[in-house]
Formats: C-alpha cells, structure tokens, sequence
C-alpha cells in the first residue's frame, strides 16, 4: 500500500472533519442533539450498508478498482471506505435537512411578526 492508496479515504475523512466544523458553527445535528443525530446517521448507513448487500449479492453492485482506495474489504467486494463514504452521505443530508428546517422556522417567524406588527415587513 502506498501513500496514494490512502486518498479517497483520507478525502472522505477530511469532509466528514469539515461537515463537523459546520455542525458545530451552527449547531445542527451533533452539537444540537447527539443521541438523535447519532441515531439517524446510524440507521441510515446501516439502511444503505443493507441496501450495497443486497446489490452485491444481487450482481448489481460490484467494486471498481483504483489506486487511490485502500483495498481493504469488509466483506467480498465491499471497501471500508464505503462505510466512511455513506457517513458522509447521510451527515450531509441531516445537516442540510436540519439548516432548511431552521432557516423555514426563521423566515415564519419573521413573517408572522411582521403580520402581527401591521407593517408588512417594511422598515423605515
């Protein structure tokens, strides 16, 4: 194995590093409720590990080779990094889910006190 074997997995984890940092920022998921975020990310990459299974078994699925992967397998045609890339996968979709949610609770809000004030939403 060489440096370069080691790419993806190190680019799969500097992502899942910088997708933390904005969960932290703005506390999202983690840093807003741990044991819940912990939870959905869990059962979503076990969803899609069961989902790769069955397409493997299937004939559907099958590994591609590259230099830059570590060749390490956690069963017959299923890289380790396919566990780090679906982390990835259902982090980015529950930070992007909970941000929509809180960026539309804001705009209600805001809304819904211009509504009350009589104004609109005009400033003077």
């Amino acid at each position: 194995m060489t440096l370069a074997s080691f790419a993806y997995l190190g680019a799969l984890l500097v992502s899942l590093g910088g997708l933390a940092l904005v969960d932290r920022r703005w506390r999202l998921a983690f840093w807003s409720d741990p044991r819940r975020a912990g939870w959905t990310i869990g059962l979503g990459v076990l969803g899609f590990l069961a989902w790769d299974v069955v397409g493997l078994a299937l004939g559907i699925f099958a590994r591609g080779d590259s230099p830059h992967m570590t060749g390490l397998l956690l069963a017959p045609e299923l890289p380790v990094e396919e566990v780090f890339f679906l982390t990835l996968l259902c982090y980015s979709a529950l930070v992007l889910w909970r941000w929509f949610d809180r960026s539309a609770a804001l705009r209600e809000r805001g809304a819904a006190a211009a509504a009350r004030d009589g104004d609109g939403g005009a400033r003077p």
